[in-house]
């Protein structure tokens, strides 16, 4: 079945924009794709860091935090204190974006302000901050490791859970000194919701807005993805090593130059083989994305997402035998996160899309079955019956449509 296979969810968790550069470099052509022409290839940041590339340059006052995870993990955290009108306060009430897989926080910032989640916050009265996850461009540092040493990239999204969560949020937290709404997308919801199951940050976080949700991953459907999953099943390790996930890489390029010359797969139309068909994105904003993305993450951290494809269920990270699940963890088995013990009171807004390719509204159904018992008044569902994964980021109407919405959410928390 191609939901057991790990190169299903690789391929298909490929955020669409990332699967687009991968195909340029696999085919070092741009026939039917969006390319800046000042992108060099190679993927450097420019050296300000995120503030001054994509936030100061509209106006807005932004700030650079550094914050260092009990593992030892330096990130990245951006702060926009206050709408481009001014009018910043000790009051704003803070709120935290969370950013998918191979992305990283300037996948919020990408629209002009006046369709970017984050400047529309900024500009409606909260405190804005931008989360980066370990191993992406600006949060590439560790006290004793580098990136160039396997051990850097020995993680999965358990650790995002554990160690990069509590961390940002401690943060944001430690300077507002209020509880924090958050939003997240994709893998970011994933890892609000096992963290809120384990009752982890509860008593930091206000309320949660939780784009594509990802929880249950078993009807995702890609072309790609199930080819890939039938021809290279058990492969993934051997060809891209068993560190960092690099999609730049020329492994990753090989790999999917392979997939493409099957016939059956149309790889001048990825960002509908991967995310479903985005009704809502412009050409400018895509070659925009390529400046900037895709980013790194950890081999580790995919195999960990195709476990959760192929068992059905969120558990954490399985070794492989019971031995080393006993070593790790006292049990034969890794420990389930059951999401039916999120609790009942804390406000939660879920927004998903009838096209959406990743968070499928059948695996969206399981999930909201599990939230059953929350308190009604607690639970708000939101059901876009056009709208595809990418739309929720960088969908030009998504402000009338998803952020408008999550402005009014927010506001009605006390």
């Amino acid at each position: 079945m191609a939901s057991n296979s790990l190169l299903h969810l690789a391929f298909l968790s490929f955020f669409s924009l990332s699967l687009l550069l991968l195909l340029h470099q696999a085919f070092g052509s741009s026939r039917g794709l969006f390319l800046p022409k000042e992108y060099a290839g190679n993927g450097a940041p420019p050296p300000a860091g995120i503030c001054a590339a994509v936030v100061t340059i509209y106006g807005y006052k932004c700030q650079e935090f550094e914050v260092k995870t009990d593992d030892g993990y330096i990130l990245s955290v951006q702060r926009i204190p206050e709408g481009r009108a001014g009018g910043g306060g000790p009051n704003r009430p803070p709120v935290l974006l969370q950013h998918g897989i191979l992305v990283d926080g300037v996948t919020w910032l990408l629209n002009s302000p006046q369709e970017s989640l984050a400047m529309m916050l900024a500009d409606n009265g909260f405190d804005l901050w931008i989360s980066n996850t370990r191993g992406t461009r600006f949060s590439r540092r560790h006290v004793t490791l580098d990136p160039s040493n396997p051990e850097y990239w020995n993680w999965s999204w358990d650790d995002l859970v554990t160690h990069d969560l509590p961390s940002v949020i401690n943060l944001v937290f430690t300077q507002t000194a209020q509880k924090i709404h958050y939003v997240g997308h994709s893998m970011g919801t994933l890892i609000a919701l096992a963290s809120f199951a384990e009752g982890k940050e509860i008593d930091k976080v206000k309320s949660a807005a939780l784009l594509s949700p990802i929880a249950y991953l078993s009807h995702m459907t890609t072309e790609l993805g199930n080819l890939a999953a039938k021809a290279f099943v058990g492969e993934i390790t051997d060809m891209l090593g068993v560190a960092e996930f690099n999609p730049k890489g020329e492994p990753v390029a090989k790999f999917l130059k392979l997939l493409c010359a099957d016939p059956g797969v149309d790889c001048y139309d990825l960002l509908t083989a991967v995310t479903g068909k985005n009704c809502c994105l412009n050409s400018s904003t895509v070659e925009l994305s390529l400046k900037y993305e895709p980013q790194s993450t950890a081999t580790k951290n995919l195999v960990h997402l195709a476990q959760t494809v192929r068992d059905g269920v969120l558990s954490k990270y399985d070794y492989g035998n019971s031995k080393f699940n006993v070593q790790h963890y006292g049990e034969s088995k890794p420990p389930v996160y059951d999401l039916s013990k999120i609790p009942r009171d804390i406000p939660l807004f879920l927004s998903y899309g009838g096209q959406d390719a990743l968070s499928d509204v059948k695996d969206v159904a399981t999930l909201l079955n599990l939230l059953k018992s929350h308190d009604q008044d607690k639970l708000q569902v939101q059901y876009v019956k056009d709208y595809a994964h990418a739309d929720f980021i960088l969908g030009v109407n998504a402000k009338d449509i998803v952020y408008n919405q999550i402005i009014a959410f927010f506001r009605r928390q006390h």
